[in-house]
């Protein structure tokens, strides 16, 4: 077994990071293996078993909105139109503007 008082700091660090490298390859084969024995076994009933990963996201089609109301005198401040009307046009609505004045 090594010694490791006796190794340098970026030996320490390598060797760390190879560890972590190695513990990462072997919870992965073992999640592999374990996800194709509850296959087995679900077919082996004929029973069809979808496992999904957590931590994998799925790739949504982000679209970005259109932007359909603008401040009068801060272009800086729009909006799409969508979830809560923000607290400038609520204040200019409040006022007594009217919504279509700010449309583009």
């Amino acid at each position: 077994m090594t010694d490791y008082q006796n190794l340098s700091e970026n030996e320490l660090r390598a060797m760390i990071e190879r560890a972590e490298i190695a513990l990462k390859s072997k919870q992965a084969n073992k999640r592999k293996e374990t996800i194709a024995k509850i296959k087995e076994l679900a077919a082996s009933i004929d029973v069809h078993v979808e496992i999904y990963e957590e931590g994998k996201k799925t790739a949504r089609n982000m679209i970005k909105v259109p932007v359909k109301y603008r401040h009068p005198k801060d272009s800086g401040k729009t909006w799409t139109g969508r979830g809560m009307t923000p607290k400038w046009l609520r204040e200019l609505l409040n006022s007594g503007h009217n919504l279509e004045e700010f449309k583009l």
